[in-house]
């Protein structure tokens, strides 16, 4: 889904969705095992503390939530696609 939407609390619910579907497809790739499921697990850990990082910067910076709202659904909106391919 890649609608844009100028209410925070629908982009917030978006994020929630598209988080989920993100989860199950993690949660498939790392229960297969192997080379590739610790592949997948080292990049969400590292996604995980380079999101968190970039959120502080943005707020710290004076950006709003909404950016870092926007950012965050941007790079969930990409693993999706990513992890669908495969």
């Amino acid at each position: 889904m890649t609608t844009k939407t100028t209410n925070p609390w629908l982009s917030l619910y978006m994020l929630g969705l598209e988080s989920s579907q993100v989860m199950a497809l993690r949660a498939l790739k790392l229960t297969a095992g192997g080379h590739v499921a610790r592949m997948e697990a080292t990049r969400m850990a590292a996604e995980k503390v380079s999101e968190a990082y970039g959120a502080w910067v943005t707020l710290a910076m004076g950006g709003s939530t909404r950016k870092v709202l926007r950012k965050y659904r941007k790079r969930v909106r990409a693993n999706a696609r990513r992890l669908r391919r495969r």
